[in-house]
């Protein structure tokens, strides 16, 4: 069940300043004010457009739109959602289950090595994957699960 994504103005906004600057389609874009931050879910199969040659697009993109952003690709897979949102961190697997609440659930596993990676400095990137799976699954929650 894929609900649409509902987009603000300004959203649309920087979305097709984005998309401008670097010729990679977004289907959404989320304003990360705490890490001051832009999160763009790019088409699948654009990552390297929306990067460009050595990082030149998104680093133009990043100067004009004044904020520091990342790139995730989308896929209509959930779970290959989730891994895309935590590059670099290689997550070994993910399980997808229901809450008492009904409400879906993604637990990730990551390599040992890769923990550090995947919470991200004050947890941004864990905040990531939780807003954008739940924007963009509709999964209410991202936990990674925690080492034996």
């Amino acid at each position: 069940m894929m609900e649409s994504v509902k987009l603000t103005e300004e959203s649309m906004q920087l979305i097709s300043q984005f998309e401008s600057i670097t010729g990679a389609g977004s289907r959404d874009c989320v304003e990360d004010n705490r890490n001051d931050r832009l999160i763009f879910v790019i088409n699948p199969g654009e990552m390297g457009l929306a990067i460009g040659r050595q990082g030149a697009s998104i680093k133009r993109a990043s100067e004009i739109m004044g904020k520091r952003i990342e790139v995730v690709e989308y896929s209509s897979d959930p779970e290959q959602f989730i891994r895309n949102c935590f590059l670099p961190a290689q997550v070994t697997s993910i399980s997808i289950t229901r809450d008492d609440d009904d409400q879906e659930v993604a637990v990730v596993d990551v390599r040992e090595e890769d923990r550090g990676i995947a919470i991200g400095k004050e947890g941004k990137n864990i905040f990531k994957a939780k807003r954008l799976a739940e924007r963009l699954h509709n999964i209410s929650d991202v936990q990674l699960a925690p080492f034996d």
